[in-house]
């Protein structure tokens, strides 16, 4: 018998002193006396990347997270050697390397330290798996607070919780649960106003520490491969919002009908049912732009397959919906039911597609359609093969959009919940075990899915939604929270979970409104109705098992309050539209915390429940029973109340009145709010006019509305319209004036500008320089001009 205590279970182990250093180009390498490698890589002057090996050896250089379109450069690169350290200078900060014990820390060029190590790095051996757990310990400064990490049910500063990721099917999950659906391994740190962000692009099952454990110590770790990080300086937490977001990429522009409002359900079936949801909807005139149809429109939960008795002729279905509005959305799920006689398990046998075990055998699990193969994802071919599969839904049966559920994946009736981690995946020719594939798995489903839609729709624009995700995912759909309760509790969960994933990258997201498992009474579904309104993606949807939860489904009020959100909504269409447009040119989160919008501000720092749609309209819901108000904080600037037009000024907590008809909502003094009529659903009307809602401000305020065809891909030839609006108020007089961009043109001529806060009565009004007569512009004493779109500056002068 041979032992040898050496390599027995060493614990921890840590880099000694570096006895080597190499620059080349932006990466600069440093290796210590035991074999640790540090190469960092410099992108931006505030963007650096931090990656270590063990053993002198990195393991192959591939993410699925990283876009193909990442801006990289920057100004100044030296790195001199001093006696205690190695110092790595760029325009904007200063790395510390210590020679002892490769410990970084990382300054800004006043010497202000914006994040450094405690224990740093460091590695323990896996003698499970191989490879190793590697870990990183940072230093948590005075008064620090976090933010980000996806989807977690928590408060938004996440100081003093420890989170996980391993993407998991949590049905009916409460606050404070951990892991759940998506693995965005994103944080942003603040102290002293200074942000910074961590990105650990490590697709292994990881676990994030923010001064839990130890009030001084932020630790990050994962159960494998490297420690890998990016690391964006702001100073301010936009700066490094964006930073990440150009890093993981964003979306294109959706069709505008998928930002409406949707109603889904497990399940509308047989044809019948739809169609009768579908003209309640118009009989009772509450907006709508599709239906969603769940498994049970398929043969025995076969994917691509219709269950021809509730669904005899799906494409006149489809049609018929069509014709008065509706889109559909379908549901595929990644498990391929066993089954010989079945043409997408026997495709995928016959091309080996399916995922195995260590072994060679097949992985088999048990969802809806009972005992499932599953294809492997991580396999260019597979995708190629699932995207072609989508040809008859969608050029064929004519299916508007598709909704990717199940793909963690979700396993039933096995204690993880998910496969085996023998399970093997190409990796896209990295080949590796579902302990590092199973974060993605989902991901590049929705991957395949994306580029199927996107093929079979052209030269329409796709519509993809999924449940599961890792950072990155946001290139390909939007997303949704997964299988909530009907609670008050879960609508403050919905609301900060909202915040969280819109600082992590990820904006185009909803909850199921009312909740999905058990059933809201009339009063939760009409305050998460009124919340629901505001995120980016807006959709009821519910389990079967526990009653009816369409808008008009508590009564005669509340239909009647629903249908006034759901109206505002698409009137703030324009608005809506122009903040994704901004999210995918310029990184803006479409939702932002308080504390994003004024991190100077501490009182900002713990709250949840205020947030900023786009940039200029403050939101905040009453989440909870038989309240007519709530205390908010209202955060710096002069807001105006939507429903009273009291003007209030910020940097206070106060009492806001909201019976059950109304929620709080102010509008920032000088914006202009471009709104469309009501519509029944997208393109139902054309639009003949642009109200702007003008909100007078004594200074200065910068707008803008951006609109195109809504559908397809001609905006990315330079048919769009880009209008930014520059506001300028004095006690006497208001100054508009217009800055245009693109070629499209849009379908209405005249702006109706509708002033709301004029300390002064209009006496008269120049138009380019020329004084107009007040007839002329249709003034009618309200505060309310028509005037012609193209105008250049507006002078509004007062008595």
């Amino acid at each position: 018998m041979i032992t040898n205590t050496e390599i027995e279970k060493r614990g921890n182990q840590y880099p000694n002193k570096i006895v080597d250093f190499k620059q080349d180009n932006d990466r600069i390498y440093f290796t210590t006396e035991n074999g640790v490698i540090l190469e960092i890589t410099v992108l931006r002057d505030s963007a650096v990347r931090f990656r270590y090996a063990t053993e002198h050896v990195f393991e192959p250089d591939f993410s699925y997270a990283l876009s193909a379109d990442v801006n990289t450069g920057y100004n100044e690169l030296t790195v001199t050697e001093e006696i205690p350290e190695y110092v790595i200078k760029t325009a904007k900060i200063k790395i510390y390397i210590k020679k002892s014990n490769l410990k970084v820390q990382i300054v800004d060029l006043e010497d202000n330290v914006i994040n450094e190590d405690e224990s740093g790095f460091h590695w323990e051996e896996n003698y499970d798996y191989g490879g190793n757990l590697v870990k990183m310990t940072k230093v948590t400064q005075s008064a620090e607070s976090f933010y980000g990490m996806g989807d977690k049910a928590s408060h938004t500063n996440l100081k003093g919780k420890r989170v996980s990721n391993w993407a998991t099917d949590s049905y009916a999950y409460g606050k404070d649960q951990e892991p759940l659906y998506k693995s965005i391994p994103f944080y942003v740190g603040l102290h002293n106003n200074i942000a910074y962000g961590i990105f650990f692009d490590n697709s292994f099952g990881s676990y994030f520490d923010f001064a839990h454990e130890r009030r001084n110590e932020t630790s990050f770790w994962a159960d494998g491969g490297e420690m890998n990080y990016y690391f964006f300086y702001g100073p301010q937490i936009a700066q490094v919002v964006e930073a990440y977001t150009d890093l993981t990429g964003v979306p294109e522009l959706p069709p505008m009908w998928a930002l409406g409002f949707h109603q889904s359900k497990w399940s509308y079936y047989p044809e019948k049912k739809v169609k009768k949801i579908a003209a309640t909807f118009r009989e009772k005139k509450i907006p709508c732009d599709a239906i969603y149809l769940d498994i049970d429109y398929m043969e025995g939960f076969r994917c691509f397959t219709w269950n021809n008795r509730r669904f005899p002729n799906p494409k006149k279905m489809v049609d018929d919906l069509y014709a008065d509005g509706f889109k559909t959305v379908t549901m595929i799920d990644p498990g391929i039911k066993i089954d010989r006689d079945y043409w997408v398990y026997k495709q995928a046998m016959d091309h080996g597609y399916f995922c195995r075990r260590a072994d060679g055998p097949h992985f088999k699990g048990k969802v809806w359609p009972g005992e499932c193969k599953f294809p492997d994802f991580t396999n260019p071919e597979v995708r190629e093969w699932w995207a072609g599969l989508y040809k008859e839904m969608i050029a064929e049966v004519g299916v508007h959009g598709v909704w990717n559920d199940m793909n963690e994946p979700a396993i039933m009736e096995v204690p993880t919940k998910t496969a085996n981690l023998d399970v093997r995946h190409d990796y896209d020719g990295h080949p590796c075990s579902h302990r590092k594939a199973h974060n993605v798995y989902g991901m590049q489903m929705v991957r395949a899915t994306y580029n199927g839609i996107k093929k079979y729709t052209f030269p329409k624009r796709p519509f993809v939604l999924t449940r599961a995700g890792y950072s990155g995912t946001q290139r390909y759909c939007a997303t949704w929270t997964g299988d909530n309760v009907a609670t008050w509790e879960h609508l403050w969960i919905a609301n900060v979970q909202m915040q969280r994933m819109c600082m992590s990258g990820y904006s185009f997201v909803g909850s199921d409104i009312g909740g999905f498992a058990e059933q809201p009474n009339g009063e939760l579904f009409a305050r998460w109705i009124q919340l629901g309104v505001f995120h980016p993606f807006c959709r009821v949807h519910s389990s079967g098992d526990h009653g009816e939860q369409e808008p008009w489904s508590f009564g005669s009020e509340v239909t009647d309050i629903v249908r006034k959100f759901i109206e505002l909504r698409y009137q703030l269409m324009p608005y809506l539209y122009t903040m994704f447009y901004r999210y995918i040119k310029e990184g803006i989160p479409m939702l932002q915390s308080l504390v994003y919008y004024d991190q100077e501000d501490t009182q900002t720092h713990f709250r949840t429940d205020e947030f900023l749609f786009g940039e200029q309209i403050l939101v905040c819901p009453v989440q909870e029973p038989n309240a007519q108000g709530r205390r908010m904080y209202i955060p710096k600037g002069k807001w105006y109340n939507y429903w009273t037009e009291e003007l209030v000024e910020g940097g206070v907590e106060k009492w806001v009145a909201a019976g059950i008809d109304k929620m709080p909502l102010f509008i920032k003094e000088g914006a202009m709010i471009p709104k469309y009529p009501v519509q029944q659903y997208i393109g139902e009307k054309e639009i003949t006019e642009l109200k702007i809602d003008v909100y007078y401000k004594d200074g200065s305020e910068s707008s803008s509305v951006y609109e195109d065809q809504q559908e397809g891909y001609d905006y990315k030839k330079g048919r769009y319209s880009y209008r930014k609006f520059r506001l300028r108020g004095k006690p006497n007089e208001l100054i508009l004036q217009q800055f245009k961009d693109g070629t499209f043109t849009t379908p209405y001529e005249t702006f109706k500008l509708q002033f709301h806060g004029l300390p002064f009565k209009i006496k008269s009004i120049e138009f380019d320089n020329e004084i107009v007569p007040l007839k002329s512009v249709n003034f009618d004493g309200n505060n309310s001009i028509e005037v012609n779109k193209d105008f250049t500056e507006i002078h509004i002068i007062g008595k």
